[in-house]
């Protein structure tokens, strides 16, 4: 480095390099300065100048300085070697890697690179090269401990893990045998730790254990020791040994779900199913009472024993769970218990005991067959508890009642009204909702996680303006919507987009769409300064698990959601290209010249000045955040906050194919994923793709009503397709035929006789009978009226529960609503749309969709009778809301809501 300059220059040179590594930028930019005085064409000093401008946030000088440099002296190692680093401060990882190649074939033992260059493959995946560049590195330096780790987890990431082991135990021979010291002996554990999980991997139980047993004294994390010999032994059969260690490590935590299965395993007791015989029943009863006189105190003990008992065992085992929690007075009650309403039989026997106990209390004060009296806070949690369960077997009304119920007996607790806001929200009344849930947040404006419930509440009612204004009320000072967007903050990114998009606003769905891509972005980002920092302290089997996690980070469900999102939003603009630049011809035609011409000025001089705006806010903030290391602090400044030239792309479809690939290739076993591509690929004209998607959704679910709608469609446009042509279309209609004949829904029927076997098979189902509906419509329009008539022909028949107080019925709220849209759409009947509300408003009365007589749509319910007693002032006159300044300001109609 600076080996071609005088002795007083190469000294400056050294020092740019290590105020580079300081973080001391002025002082390594002056030094540099220094030096180009007198060599100004120096090749390194101007690569080494351009790259602690980047560190300055000063991109464009910098890249201009490195090019130049790397011009005037193309052999030089440090010049492509700084090069490598701008691009990989940019996340250009690959050109950084052509950058670093061409600096090794110049210098091909330079350490520093080859770690640089190690990093980068690691994070690309590109696996043979990172196998490669390890093993370079150790042999140049094999007396360090990093490089031995480092080829060996390369190999293990390679596919190799025996390898890895070889290499391991390689490295273990070069230790002395009183190694470690004790200031290394918790990163040695962890790596003779790794090794044996690299054992369990490769199928050497035996020899797995034996390295375990023989490494005892050396393994620091004894509780890990435990967890990795007792998962040893149960795969080597030796189920005595293992239960034996289980219930050691249940001593030392009797809360652990996974202790009590891996005994239970032990003792024969498992099932991946959850259905046991009687006397698997019986003897894993007589387990788990033994096991609560061991460990009274655990509450998974108790618990656990629900899972699996049935009838009158299960009803008394409830009881005595039950009765201690509403007590204690638990608010988490119902949520413990939920799973045990997919169970048959089990949630009828949980209401039946919570309503006689509600019927004890009331009568007698205390718990059927007990003397002592309760306190008046267990009537409250009993009725709380009631509600929720009325609430998952749908029945609002009954639901509502016991909440309201229970605000009555104790006004003051925040809960309640929690509850009843996810109750009114269930039944279709999402304005009311949210206003239940600004009641609660009002109660303590210092609970974050209830603030946040009440912005979620607002962004389901489309009340996105006072949801923003209240989610802010957490943030820090400054710009609000970046802190949000900083603390990558998706559920209310995704919510928002949600609403936005209902509301119709594309740009600014799709800007929050794109936002939560972005954080997916920046998550597998973040992976890459672990690459050399667990290597060096050792944690190992979690890094290895951060790396499986980061390969299948987009199958999370909210990456999910945010693709789906953007991909139908760009469906949508395509569809329905963005009116605003036709409107604004359109303006513009009907003006005179002359106002044409002050038109366009006006609007040249907005852009400007909003742009001078934003520049001058830029630089105030810059100079304003410049640290001592010379690096400014900016916040950058959106130029699109509106989501504008978002929807200004030529190609609406291509961009939706970037995020379609994702989720075929992170969700392919997700029906919204194959459903958006048939969508896509219909519209593209790619019909053996969109025929692809058809056969994956009928592969998950064939009789899917979005399954049926998809083929019958895709058939239908083929049908209709012009006789083949080029060979190309003859050999793409010879591949459907043949493909056709293998389907099952089509074999030896037309399309009709398909759609009518689909009706007789699902007739007793909505949205099987819409899709029906739908496709008889598509196929002969025509036959519209007979359409509508199938539709309206469903029955929404009662379903019996048993200790319920009514009944409930098949049909769901959000089911109706998309009927109503398709009868509204697709059907275009206005007489069926009407008859349709005036059906679901009969059945969902709290539904302000279907303006239901109880929901806050109508003049005269409840909801709005309180919001007029309260603009009167006769009810609660400390009516309060947020403001944009978190000060609490009136706010009328959104307190006192009672149904």
């Amino acid at each position: 480095m600076g080996a071609s300059l005088p002795p007083k220059e190469a000294n400056l040179f050294k020092l740019i390099v290590k105020s580079y590594e300081t973080k001391q930028y002025k002082k390594g930019l002056k030094a540099a300065d220094a030096i180009l005085k007198k060599f100004p064409d120096h090749g390194e000093t101007l690569s080494m100048k351009g790259l602690t401008l980047n560190c300055m946030d000063r991109k464009a000088e910098a890249y201009e300085l490195v090019r130049l440099g790397l011009k005037n002296d193309l052999k030089s190692h440090v010049c492509w070697h700084v090069y490598g680093l701008l691009y990989r401060s940019d996340r250009e990882y690959r050109e950084a890697i052509k950058c670093y190649r061409n600096a090794l074939k110049i210098d091909a033992d330079n350490i520093e690179i080859l770690r640089d260059l190690s990093l980068l493959q690691a994070q690309m995946r590109d696996l043979a090269g990172f196998v490669e560049t390890r093993q370079q590195l150790l042999t140049l330096k094999p007396n360090h401990r990093m490089n031995w780790i480092g080829f060996a987890v390369a190999h293990h990431l390679n596919s190799n893990a025996s390898k890895a082991i070889d290499i391991l135990e390689a490295y273990e021979g070069t230790l002395e045998d009183d190694y470690p010291p004790d200031n290394e002996r918790c990163e040695h554990g962890e790596m003779l730790l790794y090794k044996i999980s690299l054992m369990e991997e490769c199928g050497f139980l035996e020899r797995a254990l034996d390295e375990l047993h023989k490494k005892e004294s050396k393994i620091v994390d004894k509780l890990a020791y435990k967890e990795q010999e007792v998962s040893l032994l149960v795969k080597l059969g030796r189920l005595e040994h293992g239960e034996k260690l289980y219930r050691m490590l249940l001593a030392m935590n009797p809360d652990n779900y996974r202790y009590y299965e891996g005994l239970q395993k032990c003792l024969g007791l498992s099932s991946e199913s959850h259905v046991y015989s009687s006397d698997e029943i019986d003897r894993l009863e007589a387990l788990y009472k033994t096991l609560r006189q061991q460990y009274s105190q655990s509450s998974a003990v108790k618990r656990i024993p629900l899972d699996f008992l049935t009838g009158e065992k299960f009803l008394v085992a409830a009881d005595n769970y039950i009765r201690p929690l509403l007590t204690k007075g638990v608010p988490s009650l119902f949520s413990d218990l939920s799973p045990l309403y997919d169970h048959p039989g089990k949630a009828d026997i949980l209401g039946q005991l919570i309503l006689e106990l509600e019927h004890s209390i009331k009568a007698t004060g205390g718990y059927p067959g007990r003397v002592e009296k309760e306190p008046p806070s267990t009537l409250l949690w009993t009725l709380f508890y009631l509600a929720q369960h009325y609430d998952r077997r749908g029945q609002y009304d009954v639901a509502l009642a016991k909440i309201d119920e229970a605000i009555k007996h104790t006004p003051t607790v925040i809960d309640l009204y929690s509850v009843k806001s996810r109750i009114l929200k269930h039944a279709g009344d999402l304005v009311a909702a949210a206003a239940l849930a600004d009641e609660a947040r009002c109660m303590d404006l210092a609970d974050r996680y209830i603030n946040s419930e009440c912005v979620k509440r607002m962004l389901q009612a489309d009340q996105v303006a006072l949801a923003e204004k209240t989610a802010v009320l957490f943030t820090k000072d400054g710009d609000q919507h970046n802190n949000l967007h900083d603390m990558q903050c998706m559920w209310y990114e995704l919510a928002s987009g949600e609403s936005y998009f209902r509301q119709g606003d594309l740009g600014r769905a799709l800007k929050k769409f794109l936002a939560v891509e972005k954080h997916y972005t920046d998550i597998t980002e973040d992976q890459f300064d672990f690459h050399s920092y667990c290597l060096r302290k050792m944690t190992l089997r979690t890094y290895v698990e951060m790396l499986k996690f980061q390969d299948r980070l987009h199958s999370h469900n909210y990456f999910h959601k945010a693709a789906a999102g953007a991909i139908r939003c760009y469906i949508k603009l395509y569809d329905s290209p963005s009116k605003l630049a036709a409107e604004e011809d359109d303006e513009m035609l009907k003006l005179a010249p002359s106002q044409k011409k002050k038109m366009r000025q006006k609007q040249k001089k907005a852009e400007a000045r909003a742009k001078k705006e934003a520049e001058v806010k830029n630089e105030e903030s810059n100079v304003s955040n410049i640290s001592k290391s010379g690096k400014r602090h900016v916040k950058p400044v959106d130029p699109d906050p509106n989501g504008e030239k978002l929807l200004q792309v030529d190609d609406p479809l291509m961009e939706a194919t970037k995020y379609l690939k994702l989720l075929q290739k992170h969700s392919p076993d997700a029906l919204e994923t194959h459903l958006l591509s048939f969508e896509l690929n219909m519209r593209k004209q790619k019909i053996l793709l969109a025929f692809q998607a058809v056969k994956q959704l009928i592969r998950l679910d064939a009789e899917n009503p979005d399954s049926h709608r998809c083929l019958i469609r895709f058939f239908h446009k083929v049908d209709a397709m012009p006789t083949p042509v080029t060979d190309t279309e003859k050999l793409i209609y010879a591949v459907l035929e043949a493909e056709r004949a293998t389907l099952s829904q089509l074999h030896d029927k037309s399309l009709m006789e398909a759609n009518t076997f689909f009706l007789e098979k699902h007739k007793g189902s909505l949205m099987h009978r819409a899709a029906a509906a739908e496709m008889l419509c598509v196929l002969d329009p025509s036959k519209k009226d007979e359409a509508i008539q199938l539709i309206e022909d469903s029955s929404n028949s009662p379903v019996s529960i048993n200790g319920a107080l009514g009944t409930v019925r098949e049909w769901k709220l959000k089911d109706c609503i998309t009927v109503h849209k398709l009868l509204a759409t697709l059907l275009n009947d206005h007489d069926a749309v009407l008859r349709w509300k005036v059906i679901c408003a009969e059945y969902f009365p709290y539904s302000a969709y279907f303006e239901g007589s109880l929901s806050s749509a109508m003049l005269n319910s409840a909801y709005n009778q309180t919001r007029k007693d309260s603009e009167n002032g006769r009810a609660n006159p400390q009516n309060e809301s947020i403001s944009s300044n978190g000060k609490l300001e009136k706010l009328d109609g959104l307190k006192g809501l009672v149904i």
